[in-house]
């Protein structure tokens, strides 16, 4: 992989304005501030000029007198040498904005930006395979997920697949500066098209996770169960079977058998009423839903297995136990079928085996952060790599090699990497599906950040940045991108067909974008 470095980052900024719309071009500017003068009496400089067809005639039949013109009505126009103010990048942390301005977004360096409203916010969602084909890259696009709702009151929740379409550029490529596809014009900043299917679910949403399927193989037949989980702030873990959801938004006139979508497949009672908020799947390796295995945790501290057989689901009831808080997230290995990974709010990372009959972590890291450990994601090609995102707003990347097993002395090991850019929280944080370097966070600072930790600062760059910017904070250099314009952002996940595209959720709806530099 080629080696970046930092003069790519781009700290691009949006509106406050959730609608999918035009925006001017360039870096966040700080709008200039026109005093209020008062109105003055209006003068039209161009009454003279212009009369009525009665008065032109009889103009013309008064002995061809002419018509004298007043030179001073429009006054010359002076040209200025001045040179618009150029915008300014606004980086968090460093800038603030003051009272009346606004962000705006700088769309030269993003290839796609999109926002989506929608009727419920929600904490969670997860993007759903389909059958358009994997590493696709034209537009527009068309992506699929699933979320869970967060709605006013406990009855009016719901699981909703969604499908994003329409999805155009919003920046031209420098390479298609001479193309004479003017349709591909007009596409440019086109707004969405946002359509979705919907089943009633009891409480709200706390998680969303869908069954993993390999990018070998397409999609399930639609006689077979393409199965969503849901973590419900009632303490109960729902399986969905959203494949008929799926088919309804495909299949002009489909029908849907509401008595196999808005009945759950199966229903985890192991937790009790204890809410929760870690899920994973286990990668079956194929799409055969009898080779599935979902683990849960809540927030006592309690982590359960539940697996498929011919027969249907089987919750297993006796927990993992090493935690002593909230398990606020869990990772199946992506190398070895039996191992996974969690983090909770008592600070520490775990690592189990499932076969281990002690039901106790085989190794960890005690004093991962200096706070809850919110989050953690593992690598998918180099398995060694765990990055883990903190309450305290750090981001670390562990060599899980150096982890020790339980039981054995001396102190804890390092992160390989740590950065402390976010202000806040960090609400999410996944690798990138195939570049095993690049990883996408977001936090409660409102912001959602790209990372390459393969970029090196070469000695002329280290020079050039001795001085710290004024603001007192330094960019790290394998800060490759801030996407900004949302509020309250919840998570955040790549699409895994579509190479470089991001979604996220907040507050206020959906992002989907893909920048220049990723």
């Amino acid at each position: 992989m080629s080696k970046r470095t930092a003069t790519e980052l781009q700290a691009a900024s949006t509106s406050t304005d959730h609608e999918p719309r035009k925006t001017q071009r360039g870096n966040a500017s700080k709008p200039e501030k026109v005093p209020d003068e008062g109105m003055g009496e209006f003068e039209d400089g161009w009454e003279d000029e212009f009369e009525s067809d009665e008065e032109v005639v009889e103009g013309e039949n008064a002995d061809n007198e002419e018509m004298e013109v007043d030179e001073d009505v429009l006054p010359p126009i002076e040209e200025s040498d001045e040179k618009p103010p150029v915008p300014q990048t606004f980086i968090p942390g460093v800038h603030e904005l003051a009272e009346g301005e606004v962000l705006e977004a700088d769309d030269s360096v993003y290839l796609m930006r999109h926002g989506l409203n929608v009727n419920w916010p929600c904490l969670s969602f997860d993007v759903l395979r389909d059958n358009m084909g994997d590493q696709r890259q034209r537009f527009p696009a068309t992506a699929y997920i699933v979320s869970g709702t967060q709605a006013d009151v406990a009855k009016n929740n719901e699981i909703t697949v969604y499908k994003m379409s329409s999805l155009h550029k919003t920046q031209r490529n420098s390479d298609d500066s001479d193309s004479d596809d003017d349709e591909d014009d007009d596409a440019l900043d086109e707004d969405p098209i946002l359509e979705y299917r919907s089943i009633p679910h009891l409480g709200g949403v706390n998680r969303v996770r869908a069954q993993p399927l390999p990018s070998s193989q397409p999609l399930p037949s639609v006689s077979q169960p393409y199965f969503v989980a849901s973590w419900s702030e009632t303490g109960k873990v729902h399986v969905w079977d959203v494949r008929p959801l799926i088919e309804a938004l495909d299949v002009p006139g489909y029908t849907i058998d509401k008595s196999r979508t808005n009945t759950p497949a199966f229903t985890v009672n192991s937790h009790g009423r204890a809410e929760g908020f870690a899920m994973d799947w286990a990668s079956s390796g194929d799409a055969n839903p009898t080779s599935l295995r979902l683990l849960t945790g809540d927030i006592h501290a309690k982590i359960f297995l539940t697996t498929t057989t011919p027969s249907g689901f089987n919750a297993l009831s006796t927990p993992f136990l090493s935690h002593t808080s909230s398990v606020e997230d869990l990772q199946w290995s992506p190398s070895e079928a039996m191992v996974f990974a969690s983090c909770s709010a008592d600070q520490s990372i775990q690592i189990w085996d499932v076969r281990s009959k002690s039901r106790k972590s085989v190794a960890g890291i005690d004093h991962a952060h200096e706070s809850d450990v919110n989050v953690i994601s593992w690598n998918r090609s180099t398995s060694y790599l765990l990055l883990s995102g903190g309450d305290e707003g750090g981001i670390k990347a562990w060599d899980l090699r150096n982890v020790k097993k339980r039981g054995a002395t001396g102190p804890g090991p390092s992160p390989v990497a740590a950065f402390n850019w976010h202000r806040a929280p960090i609400t999410s944080i996944e690798w990138h599906p195939t570049e095993d370097s690049i990883f996408a966070a977001s936090g409660a600072d409102d912001q959602v950040t790209l990372w390459d930790l393969a970029v090196e600062q070469d000695d002329e760059e280290a020079g050039a940045m001795d001085e710290t910017p004024e603001g007192g904070r330094d960019v790290p250099p394998q800060l490759l991108f801030v996407h900004q314009g949302q509020k309250d952002v919840k998570e955040v996940h790549w699409h895994p067909q579509f190479p470089g595209a991001v979604i996220s959720t907040a507050l206020d709806g959906f992002n989907v974008f893909k920048t220049i530099s990723v």
